[in-house]
């Protein structure tokens, strides 16, 4: 193989949530068309998804947090990766720090959209037109090519491998069966509560999936325990309560696994849909016009008032009625017709 036709080496710098994380998925898609090799360097607790990309060879784990600047260990792990001599890097993160580590392992093709006058580190600096590019998948795929390419749809979509013995050994590690239809349910949100449907209303439909026969498996972190331990002591403690019980990795093994899923706007909406589950998704302070679930049967549910989406943390007024407002029945009704 000539030089000219060797495939491209190719560094990603991830991205720091799960979400972007699962949809960044679909620019790995679009490079692994050319028979790229692609390298991710991603904050640790990514590892779990990017082992689920067959597009991925190495998931570098990235040392810093979030927000930690530390320009000197930055350099370091520049320094360290030329050895690796890609021949391009694409850098998802909009802050500057995010593209000073391939400046420093000196890079000879480094791309990312224009911001925080990082300019100076790229040697293809961006600038975005959120009209051309409204969906975040098509800001992240836009950089696989070209200046102002034109994308060709149908966009390529998440779509995660699981081994079914990791879903077997889950199982049994928590103690669950699927001897009755699933329903999974995601009722947290690490953005802020403006992205939380009410527990009370996600007991509702818990209690009627239930009362038909059904199982609800509750998920998410740690910081939504209190959330799913709520659910659950409204339906009777007849949920399996999950939340902060499973490793990342166990939580996208055992989703897979799910009849339908009921989830707030997060992390889990996307792994779910890179999953293919039937899911209903319930939105309040963001859009689905921005960050949709990329799945094949999918019901969106929102109220659409004249405040939302405001893309705030906390409701700026107050009130948060964009998901108080949205009653229970209307998720059950998207359930039948998904189920339909």
């Amino acid at each position: 193989m000539t030089q000219e036709n060797k495939p491209e080496k190719i560094l990603i710098i991830g991205p720091a949530w799960v979400g972007d994380m699962v949809m960044a998925q679909t620019l790995f898609k679009c490079l692994a068309k050319d028979n790229a090799t692609i390298d991710v360097l991603a904050p640790n607790w990514s590892r779990p998804l990017l082992e689920r990309m067959p597009e991925v060879r190495y998931a570098i784990a990235m040392p810093l947090g979030h927000g930690e600047f530390d320009l000197k260990q930055r350099y370091q792990i520049g320094k360290s990766l030329r050895k690796e001599a890609y021949d391009r890097c694409i850098v998802l993160p909009n802050s500057f720090k995010s593209a000073l580590i391939p400046f420093f392992a000196k890079i000879p093709k480094r791309i990312g959209w224009l911001r925080e006058l990082r300019g100076i580190l790229l040697t293809e600096g961006r600038k975005l037109d959120k009209a051309q590019y409204p969906l975040m998948i098509e800001r992240f795929m836009a950089l696989a090519y070209a200046k102002n390419t034109p994308l060709k749809q149908p966009y390529p979509k998440p779509s995660f491998s699981v081994d079914s013995a990791n879903v077997e050994l889950a199982l049994t590690k928590h103690q669950l069966t699927r001897d009755k239809s699933i329903t999974v349910m995601c009722p947290g949100a690490e953005f802020g509560p403006a992205k939380r449907w009410p527990e009370q209303h996600y007991a509702v439909v818990a209690n009627h999936l239930l009362d038909k026969g059904g199982k609800v498996w509750l998920m998410g972190s740690k910081k939504d325990a209190e959330v799913t331990n709520e659910i659950n002591r409204l339906t009777q403690n007849r949920c399996h309560d999950l939340a902060g019980a499973t490793s990342l990795g166990e939580a996208i093994d055992l989703m897979s696994l799910a009849d339908c899923v009921v989830t707030n706007d997060s992390g889990l909406m996307h792994i779910a849909a890179a999953l293919n589950r039937p899911l209903v998704a319930v939105y309040g302070s963001s859009s689905p016009q921005f960050t949709p679930p990329l799945a094949e049967k999918v019901a969106i549910v929102r109220k659409g008032l004249a405040c939302s989406p405001c893309f705030k943390r906390i409701c700026p007024l107050g009130h948060l009625n964009c998901l108080k407002q949205l009653a229970p029945n209307e998720v059950l009704t998207a359930l039948n017709q998904l189920n339909t």
